[in-house]
């Protein structure tokens, strides 16, 4: 009887190690989407490196590489109900292998927090606790909102020290919120440029990313320009988005022109490039969920 029960739980665990091991993937596949989306204005992507001297696409995809085992282990963390502290603690041993990847540059501190939190949410939704047509931002805001809230801040945090200069929510209250510009804006973004552009999953993807500048209070923007920068970025895009997006034909020229006003201001929306990155990761989870449900 116990070396049945041995037999049992060994299962369990490689199925859940399987699954955990699915999501980081999927996680990690985001991430490289995000930086093959050209031309986003300001950022790093496989065709420029925007407004950045210290980072290239390489860097990223380096990262990237990096963060998927904490990927898989947050997973893991939220599959098992974790608490905060836990994931806490996963979160600052991916920003550690990140710099060691990097050579010191930070490509993904955002990515790990927000990515990392929707994979632990994964990891809940996949343990059968909670419906799995519950959004994993609400899982989120339910599970950890108190304690994303109330938990320690980074001092040197670009994010952390425009919130408190600005008086923005950033990051944090993005996710306690349980992602809105995920499931208001990110989301059917991608959804409703995929009409306009059927053959090229890249301008939606550039839709989508003028889309949350155009919506979010980046932090990122805000520490390089201010007020300034920041009504200049969501200008540019809603611009962008008013006269047609990627439903006209010259699409992309505009959001190159776009691209190049960023990176003479050195402005670089990181937080919507987040955002970009999260939104690919639930809708591909939701289709990896849909295929695989039973019948």
């Amino acid at each position: 009887m116990n070396t049945f029960a041995s037999a049992v739980r060994q299962m369990a665990l490689q199925d859940s190690r399987s699954c955990a091991a699915q999501i980081a993937a999927l996680a990690e596949h985001s991430l490289r989407l995000e930086i093959e989306t050209w031309p986003k204005p300001g950022l790093v992507s496989h065709i420029d490196a925007g407004s950045h001297a210290d980072m290239d696409a390489s860097t990223f995809y380096r990262s990237a590489t990096a963060l998927r085992p904490f990927f898989a282990e947050l997973t893991e963390a939220g599959e098992r109900g974790d608490p905060m502290l836990t994931l806490r603690k996963i979160g600052l041993r991916a920003e550690h292998a990140m710099l060691e990847a990097t050579g010191g540059v930070n490509t993904h501190r955002g990515a790990i927090f927000g990515l990392g939190l929707l994979c632990a949410a994964a990891g809940v939704s996949a343990s059968g606790r909670v419906d799995r047509q519950f959004p994993l931002g609400a899982i989120v805001s339910r599970r950890w909102g108190r304690d994303i809230i109330g938990g320690p801040r980074l001092s040197d945090s670009h994010g952390e020290v425009a919130s408190r200069r600005f008086g923005v929510g950033g990051a944090r209250w993005e996710a306690a919120r349980g992602f809105p510009s995920i499931y208001h804006v990110g989301l059917p973004a991608l959804h409703s440029a995929g009409p306009w552009v059927p053959d090229d999953a890249e301008a939606a993807r550039v839709q989508t990313c003028f889309a949350l500048i155009a919506s979010v209070e980046d932090t990122n923007i805000l520490h390089r320009g201010g007020v300034q920068g920041l009504c200049f970025a969501r200008r540019a895009a809603q611009s962008f988005l008013h006269q047609g997006g990627v439903a006209r034909s010259d699409w992309r020229r505009r959001a190159a022109t776009i691209h190049l006003a960023f990176i003479e201001r050195g402005l670089s929306p990181g937080g919507a490039a987040d955002l970009l990155a999260m939104s690919l990761f639930v809708m591909q989870l939701k289709k990896m969920q849909t295929k695989i449900a039973p019948p």
